[in-house]
């Protein structure tokens, strides 16, 4: 009896996509339904056909900063301005 396992241990394995480039416009584009469309980054990649993770670059790249709370900001919009500011504190002590 012949082990031919060892001949076929990467037939499972998918072949590699080709990398997938796209212009700034498009990523602009995708950027936008966040940022004035409503929709979840999660939706957005979905929308467009691309990573969370590839979205979230792009994300950071477009988008505007957000506003700063106001007088009148709810507990909520201040977590999340406190979250964000931490966050970016974060990055900029990493840098």
């Amino acid at each position: 009896m012949s082990n031919n396992s060892a001949n076929h241990s990467h037939s499972s394995e998918k072949p590699k996509r080709p990398r997938r480039t796209f212009s700034e416009d498009f990523e602009w584009y995708a950027v936008n339904l966040v940022v004035n469309e409503g929709y979840t980054k999660a939706d957005a990649a979905r929308a467009v056909n691309v990573g969370c993770k590839t979205f979230r670059d792009w994300h950071a790249k477009f988008a505007p900063e957000p506003e700063p709370c106001g007088e009148g900001a709810t507990a909520d919009q201040l977590k999340e301005e406190n979250k964000r500011l931490r966050k970016q504190h974060r990055q900029v002590r990493l840098t």
